[in-house]
């Protein structure tokens, strides 16, 4: 019996990098299909840890988003770290060794 209707060299293929993944959601938020959504999605970065120019400044944290202030208690969350972990992303740790460096 025939078990799968298409070839999955052909995609769709999925970012398995937590900023990449992070991208592709936001990605499906915007309307990049017209001028002003691909200059929104050009504006925005994003980064495995924390890169050189961004380290030196002032991190803030946006009290409205913490997870003990948004979800029930109770609730299944899940990090984009261990979701990139689980679908074959390997540097984790490389990014955590240069995280502690930088510290």
């Amino acid at each position: 019996r025939k078990r799968m209707n298409s070839n999955p060299s052909h995609g769709p293929f999925h970012f398995r990098a937590p900023s990449k993944i992070l991208w592709r959601t936001i990605r499906g938020m915007i309307p990049h299909k017209t001028q002003r959504g691909m200059e929104a999605l050009n504006r925005l970065k994003v980064f495995e840890g924390v890169p050189p120019p961004y380290d030196k400044t002032k991190r803030m944290v946006v009290p409205s988003a913490l997870r003990v202030l948004r979800l029930k208690p109770g609730r299944k969350y899940a990090s984009v770290g261990r979701i990139s972990r689980e679908v074959g992303w390997k540097y984790g740790d490389v990014v955590e060794k240069l995280e502690t460096k930088r510290k």
